[in-house]
C-alpha cells in the first residue's frame, strides 16, 4: 500500500458584493463651506480576491442641486464641496452611493447632510407705506409709514431689532410681527424744515451681528398760515411826462414762505380816487408780477406825485393779504420786440428740423436767430423754451439760441416734437418775440407716417400708369405688325411702279418697317431729289421721286391726280 499527497487549489469566483461599512452616513456641513472640503469618506470591503474585490464608488441619481455641489472620489470614496453651500437654498441632501467590484456586483448606501445656518445675511428693509407728504399741522403720533424687515437667516440670526439714530420727530413704533409704524413724535413747520431725510437700522441677533439701513425722505405740506411780506416798506417811482401809455413805471414784490399756491402772490391796486378819477384809470398792475404800468401820458404841470396803494393776496384757503405804499413822482421825458430771422416768422406753419434717432445728449438740432433794433441792454436777447412736447428732451442756450438735446434720444421718444421758443430783450419792460419749431425724430423722410402714405400712392399711381402704357404700346405694336403684313403682302402681288408729282412728299414713316433707306449721295441737282428703299434680302426696289420747289407753297395745277390713264401707262412700263 501506499499513500499520495494531494494539494487542491480552490480559484475565487466573485459571488461577493461590496459591502459598506455603515448603511445610512449622516453629517453635518456648515454654509458657505469653502470648495474641495471633504463632507464624509463611505468605505465598502469586498471579501473576494483580486479583481473581484476592487471596489469602485459612484453616485447613484442625485438631484440637479446636488450635482452643482458636491464631488465624488470613486476610488477613496471622499466627497468634496464642489459648489456653493447656502442654508436658505438647500436645508437637507440625500444622496445614494453605490460601491461596484470588478465584475459588476453592486451595493449602496445613503448619505444624509444636514446644512447648518450660519449669520450670513442681513436685515432687509421694505418699505411698505409711506404718506409723504406729511401736513405740517399733524398732530403728535400721526402714522406716516409702515416698514417691514425681513431676515432669511434662522432663529437668533434671524431676530432683527429696528432704529432711528438721529434727532428727528420721528419714531418707529413695533406693529405686528416684523413690522413698524413710523409716527411723528413732535409739530413739524415747513417753513423751518421743509422735509426729512431718516435713515432707519436694522440689527439682528447674529454672532456677529449684521445690520443693514434705509433711507427715507419725508416732504412735509404747506398750510396757509403767512401773509405775504413785501421787500420794501415803500415804493418810488420815476416817471417822465409825455410817456407811452402802457409802459411800465415800476414794479413791487411781496414774498410769501408758504408752498404753491399757498405762497403764489397776487397784486392788485386798492380803489381809491385821484384828483376826481379813479385811481385805475392813472396805473395799473399786472396781478402775477406786480409791474405797475401807466395807463395814460402824464403831464409834469398838471400833475407832479401821487400815492396809491397795492395790495398783495395770498391764493391760499382762506387768503391773507398785506399792501403797501408807491409814491409816483412824475419828471421832465425800448419799443422794439425781437425779431426772428430763423426759423421764418411768416406764416403760420412750423419749420421743420430732422433729428436722428442716434443723436446723443448735448446734440445740435437747431439755431434761433434773432436781432433786435434797440440798442444797449435793450438788444440784448435770452432764448427760453415756453412749450414743448417733451419738456425733458431738447434745451436752448440763453445766450446763443442753440436747440440742443438734453439726453440721448430713446425708442420711446415721440417722432414728432413741437417746440415754443420765446425770444426776450432785456429792456424794461421787456419785450418778447416767439416762434415754433417742428422737429422729427427719424433717420430718414421714409419714416414719417404721411410721407410713407404719400409714398404708396405715389407708387401705386406709377404702377397704374405703367401698366396703361405697356398695353397701348403692345396694342400698337400688335395693330402696326399686322399692317405691315397685310401691306408687304399686297405689294408683292401687284409690285406697282408709281410716279409722283415733286409737290407730293410721302413720309418715311408710312413705309414698313423692314425696309432699309439709302440716302442720295447728292450728285443730282437740287431740284431733283430722290430715297431708294430696299427690301432686306430682296433685288427688288421702290422709289420715291420728290421735286424740289423754291416757292414756298404748292400749286393747285402742280398736285397728283390718280387717273386710268395714269394707271395704264404705269402697267404699260411694268411691262418693258
Amino acid at each position: 500500500s501506499g499513500t499520495v499527497a494531494i494539494h487542491v487549489t480552490v480559484l475565487d469566483a466573485n459571488d461577493n458584493a461590496p459591502v459598506f461599512s455603515q448603511a445610512v452616513y449622516k453629517v453635518s456641513l456648515p454654509e458657505n463651506s469653502p470648495v474641495d472640503t471633504v463632507v464624509v469618506t463611505v468605505s465598502a470591503t469586498d471579501a473576494d480576491e483580486g479583481q473581484n474585490g476592487e471596489v469602485t464608488y459612484e453616485f447613484g441619481h442625485l438631484s440637479e442641486s446636488a450635482k452643482e455641489t458636491f464631488l465624488l472620489d470613486d476610488q477613496t470614496g471622499q466627497i468634496y464641496v464642489k459648489g456653493p453651500i447656502d442654508f436658505e437654498d438647500e436645508l437637507r441632501y440625500e444622496i445614494i452611493v453605490e460601491a461596484k467590484d470588478g465584475y459588476g456586483l453592486s451595493s449602496d448606501t445613503k448619505i444624509v447632510i444636514e446644512i447648518t445656518d450660519i449669520n450670513d445675511n442681513a436685515p432687509i428693509l421694505i418699505i411698505k407705506a409711506l404718506n409723504s407728504p406729511v401736513p405740517e399741522n399733524a398732530l403728535i403720533g400721526t402714522e406716516v409709514g409702515i416698514i417691514n424687515v425681513q431676515d432669511r437667516d434662522s432663529e437668533n440670526n434671524g431676530q432683527v431689532r429696528c432704529y432711528i439714530q438721529q434727532n428727528v420727530p420721528f419714531k418707529l413704533v413695533p406693529s405686528i410681527k416684523n413690522y413698524y409704524s413710523l409716527v411723528t413724535t413732535g409739530e413739524l413747520d415747513r417753513e423751518l424744515l421743509s422735509d426729512y431725510n431718516i435713515t432707519i437700522t436694522a440689527t439682528d441677533e447674529g454672532s456677529p451681528p449684521l445690520s443693514s439701513t434705509k433711507n427715507i425722505h419725508l416732504t412735509v405740506a404747506d398750510v396757509n398760515d403767512n401773509p405775504p411780506v413785501f421787500q420794501e416798506q415803500n415804493y418810488r417811482a420815476h416817471v417822465q411826462e409825455n410817456n407811452k401809455p402802457g409802459s411800465s413805471i415800476c414794479s413791487v414784490s411781496a414774498t410769501d414762505p408758504d408752498w404753491r399756491q399757498n405762497g403764489t402772490v397776487v397784486y392788485s391796486l386798492l380803489t381809491s380816487d385821484l384828483n376826481g378819477a379813479p385811481v385805475s384809470s392813472f396805473l395799473s398792475i399786472y396781478g402775477d408780477t406786480g409791474v405797475i404800468h401807466a395807463v395814460r401820458s402824464f403831464d409834469y404841470e398838471q400833475l407832479r406825485s401821487f400815492k396809491v396803494l397795492v395790495l398783495a393776496r395770498d391764493n391760499g384757503s382762506p387768503p391773507l393779504s398785506n399792501n403797501v405804499t408807491v409814491n409816483v413822482f412824475i419828471t421832465d421825458e425800448n419799443d422794439n420786440s425781437p425779431q426772428i430771422l430763423y426759423p421764418s416768422p411768416e406764416g403760420n406753419s412750423f419749420m421743420t428740423e430732422m433729428v436722428p434717432r442716434a443723436a446723443q445728449a448735448r446734440s445740435l438740432v437747431s439755431k434761433v436767430i434773432a436781432v433786435d433794433a434797440d440798442s444797449g441792454q435793450n438788444a440784448w436777447l435770452s432764448y427760453h423754451i415756453i412749450k414743448a412736447t417733451d419738456p425733458g428732451l431738447f434745451t436752448i442756450g440763453v445766450h446763443s439760441g442753440e436747440i440742443r438735446t438734453q439726453r440721448d434720444i430713446s425708442e420711446s421718444d415721440s417722432m414728432k416734437q413741437n417746440i415754443i421758443v420765446s425770444v426776450r430783450d432785456n429792456g424794461q419792460p421787456s419785450l418778447s418775440a416767439t416762434c415754433a419749431m417742428y422737429l422729427l425724430i427719424s433717420d430718414n423722410l421714409a419714416e414719417v407716417p404721411e410721407l410713407k402714405d404719400m409714398s404708396r400712392d405715389q407708387r401705386s399711381s406709377k404702377l397704374t400708369f405703367y401698366l396703361i402704357i405697356a398695353l397701348v404700346s403692345v396694342s400698337t405694336f400688335f395693330l402696326t405688325f399686322i399692317i405691315i403684313i397685310l401691306a408687304v403682302r399686297f405689294c408683292r402681288r401687284r409690285k406697282p411702279r408709281l410716279l409722283f408729282d415733286g409737290a407730293v412728299a410721302i413720309p418715311s414713316a408710312y413705309l414698313p418697317p423692314n425696309y432699309a433707306e439709302v440716302e442720295g449721295a447728292g450728285t443730282l441737282r437740287s431740284t431733283y431729289n430722290y430715297d431708294a428703299y430696299l427690301t432686306t434680302g430682296s433685288r427688288t426696289s421702290d422709289f420715291k421721286f420728290v421735286r424740289s420747289y423754291n416757292e414756298g407753297t404748292l400749286t393747285a395745277d402742280l398736285t397728283l391726280k390718280k387717273t386710268q390713264s395714269a394707271v395704264d401707262d404705269l402697267e404699260g412700263l411694268d411691262a418693258e
